[in-house]
């Protein structure tokens, strides 16, 4: 197996490859009951007109087998902008070849390239392996801070005066 990869901003034709891999994340996250994400649901999120999401994909061998999904948040107290990691994922046959730093390091580029403040993300508090990775990189696991969601009707419910 070749461990030399190549790293490119997603294109629409990737979209089922993208998807594959969120489903991947999510089975090994054991969170695979949550998706229900599709290739045209995706689509406008990422190359619509007003995209929320950027993705770069990891390459072997042209075939894509890692992707980074990531949008812009802003830091009311930095007064700037800010790179927010939402997914990354490497198929385990290409773990331990660089490739997910190689991910990580292009994203901590783009953020410093594009004047962001910060680079963020969340890891699961039983990811050990990645929660290792990410410190060795330099990233800080922030021991105070929760995240908070409401979704579904919850959501609906919420939005309700």
């Amino acid at each position: 197996m070749s461990t030399t990869h190549t790293l490119r901003p997603a294109a629409p034709a990737d979209l089922p490859a993208i998807v594959g891999l969120i489903t991947e994340l999510a089975v090994f996250e054991n969170l695979e009951h949550l998706v229900v994400v599709t290739p045209d649901s995706l689509r406008p999120h990422l190359f619509g007109d007003r995209p929320v999401a950027e993705c770069m994909v990891g390459e072997v061998d042209g075939r894509v087998v890692a992707f980074a999904l990531f949008f812009t948040n802003f830091s009311t107290f930095l007064g700037q902008p800010g790179l927010y990691l939402e997914d990354l994922y490497v198929q385990p046959a290409h773990r331990g070849t660089g490739l997910g730093k190689a991910l990580l390091s292009h994203l901590g580029a783009l953020a410093v390239d594009r004047g962001c403040g910060r680079f963020e993300w969340s890891v699961l508090d039983w990811n050990e392996r990645a929660i290792r990775f990410y410190e060795a990189m330099g990233a800080t696991v922030m021991p105070d801070w929760r995240i908070c969601r409401v979704s579904g009707a919850a959501l609906a419910g919420f939005a309700r005066p």
